[in-house]
């Protein structure tokens, strides 16, 4: 069946027809690729949410600009244009709750990440600080959560360690009105959101235990643990898929987005972007190129939180445990196309 076409684009039309019109205002694809807007493959397709990156790839290099006919959105995948639209005021964001300003958010998708929606003034906001005694009460959560489990043949980490750790941090928050709070800007209630947060703490403690050399030099140098977990929200970011709608024309690669048009800003692919990012599929992170993550602003207060509990969380793990390593036979499956990350972290504690 045939999804309804976006707001500023006649309901009748077919998918060729959306290509048509995109094709008319697009760019030349990258060197040694042609651009084709309005024919790429669905985000729905069959095997999209077990490895979305092969999608990611073909859409970044032959479909910047691509309509999604049955999820009914068009899809941004380059990291230029991702970066637009989370920061170009010709772009707004699908509130969380109630009807979406300009029409309800594309079928398949929620409403939004969870998180803050980031806005120029946010992106460029140095992070805020944590308050003391929310410090203290991760650090003491994961400390008492990593020692309960210190002397088990195995364990897994997400369900015993992972989901816990942004519980205790939630209900300390409640206490902390200002954390991430701005004039004028109330504190957002992403931070009593444990989801997104339990996801990524997942993926970056996988990223590190598959590099025993990294989390060798983490207990040698723990100020390490920042630059791993920024390298992580890139590489593995727990939102892969954000929703803009646009109030204005605005160009992009590959051609140009109409007014009112529902946007879905594939995170997932832009973060992976090698125009941006060298080999950007490896878990790198001593990179030189690391750069402001978008998976959220850094005044967020779920983002905020997600870096405490990420410092916090392996510290413990490694002072706990020295000799941490995955179960024997183990290796790490993420899941998940809006939302992506491991379930199930099987390792030997000692």
């Amino acid at each position: 069946m045939q999804a309804d076409a976006p707001d500023g684009i006649p309901p009748s039309a077919s998918v060729p027809d959306l290509g048509q019109r995109a094709a008319r205002t697009a760019r030349p694809g990258r060197p040694g690729r042609t651009a084709r807007p309005g024919t790429g493959p669905s985000l729905l397709a069959p095997g999209a949410a077990h490895d979305p990156y092969r999608l990611y790839r073909v859409l970044r290099e032959e479909y910047p600009l691509s309509y999604d006919a049955p999820l009914g959105a068009w899809l941004l995948s380059r990291h230029a244009d991702v970066s637009t639209a989370l920061t170009d005021p010709r772009f707004t964001g699908f509130p969380h709750d109630g009807e979406p300003r300009g029409g309800p958010a594309p079928r398949g998708l929620c409403h939004g990440s969870r998180l803050c929606l980031p806005r120029p003034q946010d992106i460029a906001r140095p992070a805020a600080t944590v308050p003391r005694h929310l410090t203290e009460r991760v650090e003491r959560t994961a400390y008492v959560l990593a020692r309960r489990i210190a002397g088990w043949q195995q364990a897994d980490l997400v369900e015993e360690f992972c989901r816990w750790l942004p519980v205790g941090a939630a209900s300390a928050s409640a206490a902390s009105p200002d954390l991430g709070q701005a004039p004028g800007n109330p504190t957002a209630p992403c931070a009593g959101r444990t989801g997104l947060r339990e996801t990524a703490l997942a993926s970056f403690l996988a990223n590190l235990l598959d590099d025993p050399d990294l989390l060798a030099a983490l207990r040698i140098e723990p100020a390490l643990a920042h630059r791993a977990w920024t390298e992580s929200l890139r590489r593995d970011p727990p939102v892969q898929v954000v929703l803009r709608r646009t109030v204005a024309e605005v160009r992009v690669s590959g051609g140009t987005l109409p007014a009112g048009a529902p946007v879905a800003c594939l995170i997932g692919a832009a973060n992976r972007d090698p125009e941006r990012y060298a080999a950007p599929d490896l878990f790198d992170p001593f990179r030189t190129d690391q750069g402001r993550s978008i998976a959220g602003p850094e005044s967020c207060p779920a983002v905020l939180l997600g870096r405490l509990e990420a410092e916090q969380g392996v510290h413990a793990l490694l002072d706990a445990m020295p000799r941490l390593r995955w179960a024997d036979g183990f290796r790490p499956c993420s899941t998940g196309l809006l939302t992506r990350g491991p379930r199930t972290l099987l390792v030997q504690p000692g």
